[in-house]
């Protein structure tokens, strides 16, 4: 059986993904224009300014939008389909790409609050997914 792929964190991604492995949701924030980034970038996306620093950022957020995958595009997702891919928006303005775990695929609603939870893609990677907000 296939294997999901797996992130390969590199320099600019680091801080990233090694809080994602300490349960942590971490954000680059602009200490120039007070604002926060994602993806990870080099440069602020707002005021263009090297000033991007790494902050622990609330993990709670809302549902944006999402689809339901149900074709195999890659073999190593085919004993997850159907699965859901999903856009959060995040309390510090920024969305993210990721699943939504802890609820079935037809009780996803647009709105829905979400809080992030990790997933351990292998030994060294954790990924966030998010779960329904208690």
């Amino acid at each position: 059986m296939a294997e999901k792929p797996v992130p390969i964190p590199d320099e600019i991604s680091a801080p990233f993904f090694d809080g994602a492995r300490q349960g942590r949701l971490m954000l680059q924030h602009c200490s120039a224009c007070d604002s926060w980034s994602f993806p990870v970038r080099e440069r602020c996306p707002h005021c263009f300014a090297a000033r991007l620093e790494w902050r622990q950022a609330s993990g709670r957020g809302s549902l944006y939008t999402f689809t339901i995958m149900h074709q195999v595009m890659n073999p190593g997702f085919a004993s997850a389909v159907p699965y859901n891919i999903a856009q959060i928006d995040l309390e510090e303005g920024v969305r993210m790409t990721s699943n939504i775990v802890g609820i079935s695929n037809e009780a996803l609603r647009i709105g829905m609050k979400l809080q992030v939870v990790f997933e351990d893609a292998s030994k060294n990677v954790s990924l966030p997914k998010f779960r329904p907000a208690g």
